[in-house]
């Protein structure tokens, strides 16, 4: 694919119109000018030397992880989005005793950057070190959270409605004959997890069905930290297990398999995300899937909306998830059997 090929189908616009960015010619706005130099910049062209000094604006884009396929998602949607609005994404990733969140701050206030996009950030933690969102907020950079923070933050956020995802899940496992289900979750200050168990025992409360502690797990978000979490649900006799994202969900089944259960015809196992290749999964993964591409297009409006100074609201924006039925889900063996 040529040049003006890649770029013109990256931003939906004719190849003739990025020809005519490309040399200057008429007949082209200056969002779509700024979007076609941007563009060139996201994909790792060089621009055309006599608009090399033309800086695109710049606009970080915060994650913590790139492993968990998910991240990665939300960043390449929020990336093209940017680029079609003449805005260029700065990727900051997190790694284990890596570059902090923190300093990530740091780095993109010192680019001058127009705004920032945090995704599944420590905003969401209760216990986890804030000073680098106050820091935004007297600075008054326009920033946008996406799913869940802790209260008094006073930034825009745009959330997958987790009580609906849990009210998805665990009604579809009960609907399949499940009367003791495992709930697998994040860390116990995390608020995405505390939504989800609140909404976990409002529908165990309303199907008549026990939530007892032991049925409830914290774990990291890791494919072997789910696995130990998993272990010990599965000592307790749960024949379903719901769990907070993909890789936790595969942590699980990997936990059921060492303990010679096989899924699902042993235990159920419903994962959160619907992440990539999770159809490829063995078996394929029942999941919650997060409306990425509305929650991006409303997390980057927000953001534009504040950059240009005509941001209204800041009360957190829900956006319904939708169960997504594969293979790792079946009714429990007594159902089977009765």
């Amino acid at each position: 694919m040529s040049r003006l090929a890649e770029v013109a189908q990256k931003l939906g616009v004719s190849e003739a119109t990025v020809s005519r960015v490309l040399n200057e010619k008429p007949g082209v706005s200056e969002a779509t000018r700024q979007s076609v130099l941007t563009a060139l910049d996201v994909l790792g062209y060089e621009r055309p030397t006599k608009l090399r000094g033309q800086r695109a604006r710049l606009v970080g884009l915060v994650l913590p992880e790139l492993q968990n396929p998910i991240f990665p998602a939300f960043a390449e949607v929020m990336a093209v989005l940017l680029a079609q609005r003449g805005f260029t994404p700065v990727l900051c990733t997190q790694t284990a005793g890596g570059v902090s969140e923190s300093d990530y701050v740091d780095l993109l206030l010192e680019q001058q950057v127009s705004g920032i996009v945090f995704v599944g950030g420590l905003y969401a933690e209760a216990e986890a070190p804030h000073e680098h969102y106050l820091r935004l907020a007297q600075r008054r950079l326009p920033t946008v959270l996406i799913n869940a923070s802790i209260k008094n933050l006073g930034f825009p956020c745009v959330s997958c409605d987790d009580a609906v995802a849990m009210e998805q899940s665990m009604g579809y496992l009960l609907s399949l004959g499940h009367a003791r289900i495992g709930v697998l979750i994040g860390p116990p200050d995390h608020e995405p997890s505390n939504r989800k168990l609140a909404a976990a025992r409002v529908v165990a409360a309303k199907a008549g069905v026990t939530l007892d502690r032991d049925q409830i797990a914290h774990s990291h978000y890791s494919l072997e930290g789910a696995q130990a979490s998993a272990m010990r649900l599965l000592e307790a006799g749960v024949s379903g297990i719901v769990c907070a994202s993909d890789p936790m969900a595969l942590g699980a089944i990997r936990a059921a398999r060492r303990s010679g259960l096989d899924v699902p015809r042993d235990v159920s196992v419903v994962g959160f995300d619907d992440s990539a290749l999770m159809t490829f999964t063995d078996p394929p993964l029942t999941t919650v899937r997060q409306p990425i591409e509305p929650m991006c297009r409303t997390a980057i409006e927000l953001l534009v909306s504040e950059i240009a100074g005509t941001g209204l609201s800041h009360d957190e924006l829900l956006f319904e998830p939708e169960l997504v039925v594969r293979g790792s889900t079946a009714p429990p063996p007594a159902a089977r059997t009765a």
